[in-house]
């Protein structure tokens, strides 16, 4: 359930009201959304802080100590390659210092949390990589 108002807490920094001198970053619960749509699940978990576009200006960016990464890099900072294998690990958690701080939500348990289906958790990583993957500038 930890993980659960842990990612809520860096997915609803864009549902502050007014701009505060400091930037704090409010715990909601996990809204679910669909498995199949990458787009969905991008919007709903990762927007927030890596912005719309994906470049890492998300309106929780400023709140937090490492600045998002730029995800429509991905293939250009691994050699022209798009680096699945990598989001996949990241994502379900075995490496949470993979993207370069803790802050990030570890997604795997948090998908799991809301199915009761292995395979419907790793379809959503598997869809919200399919996603990152059309972002590649």
């Amino acid at each position: 359930m930890k993980a659960v108002f842990l990612a809520a807490t860096i997915a609803s920094f864009a549902l502050l009201a007014a701009p505060q001198t400091t930037k704090e970053i409010k715990k909601i619960p996990v809204t679910p959304t669909r498995a199949d749509s990458g787009m969905q699940m991008y919007k709903t978990y990762c927007a927030s802080c890596h912005g719309l576009d994906g470049k890492g200006h998300g309106p929780a960016a400023e709140a937090l100590k490492v600045a998002p990464a730029n995800l429509t890099a991905l293939r250009r900072s691994n050699d022209g390659k798009f680096p699945s294998a990598k989001l996949s690990h990241i994502l379900e958690g075995a490496d949470v210092t993979a993207h370069g701080s803790s802050e990030m939500p570890v997604w795997g348990p948090i998908f799991r949390s809301l199915e009761s289906s292995t395979a419907l958790t790793k379809l959503r990583i598997a869809n919200v990589i399919k996603y990152l993957e059309s972002m590649q500038e």
